[in-house]
């Protein structure tokens, strides 16, 4: 999509355009990405917020912060939008990194937002809160979220379960989410090695099987949710 890469076969349209005939400037500002190392500068809060839009007001940068959910934290620092977080925001946590990517992300306001495991270093709870305000932000564009949690998925228009580069299944919003649902209770399950039942086991064995992914007996495999909206 961002053309870092360029497809060996086929095409990437946007809008019915081949993205190899459009120009780069144009997709730079169409798209905004945020990736699970988050880069950031060393410079302030502000400057790094603003670098893809030099021109943002102070209240477009602050429903960017809170749709991000650090606003609090940015507005309880010192220096609050002014502070400067340090090469590659050293100074900031993992999961303030990330929420300031996705921020920056934000202000751009692009036509497609690309979320790249964007929230793996933060807990639950905050995954819960940014996905319920960026749940608005994403009706207004196309998204596309790659992510090892179910969670961050749920709802999608279109699920692509992918293994090693390739498609797995497609899967539904409505019906076969449950099945997702119990192919990660099924992997929880796993990891501490017991059977955690959050449907009747004979329907957990059905969903998991109906995957094709692993029998309830095995180790499941680790896999990439892409999320399509």
């Amino acid at each position: 999509v961002t053309r870092l890469y360029d497809v060996s076969a086929g095409a990437v349209l946007l809008g019915g355009l081949d993205v190899r005939d459009a120009t780069l400037d144009s997709i730079h500002g169409a798209v905004g990405i945020v990736t699970q190392d988050a880069h950031l500068f060393h410079d302030t809060i502000r400057a790094n917020l603003t670098y893809a839009k030099v021109d943002a007001d102070t209240e477009e940068i602050l429903d960017a912060l809170r749709a991000a959910q650090i606003l609090d934290f940015v507005m309880n620092l010192p220096q609050g939008l002014n502070t400067v977080v340090g090469d590659r925001g050293y100074r900031l946590s993992g999961g303030e990194k990330q929420r300031t990517a996705i921020a920056r992300a934000l202000v751009l306001d692009p036509r497609i937002l690309v979320l790249d495991d964007s929230l793996s270093a933060v807990d639950t709870h905050t995954e819960e809160e940014i996905l319920r305000r960026l749940s608005v932000v994403m009706r207004q564009r196309t998204s596309i979220i790659v992510s090892h949690r179910v969670s961050t998925v749920r709802q999608a228009d279109q699920i692509l379960v992918l293994d090693d580069g390739f498609q797995h299944r497609r899967l539904r919003r409505d019906l076969d989410v449950v099945l997702i649902d119990a192919w990660a209770a099924h992997v929880e399950a796993m990891k501490t090695g017991g059977l955690k039942v959050v449907l009747p086991e004979q329907e957990l064995h059905a969903a998991v099987r109906a995957l094709h992914i692993c029998e309830v007996s095995a180790q499941a495999p680790q896999f990439d949710i892409v999320l399509m909206a």
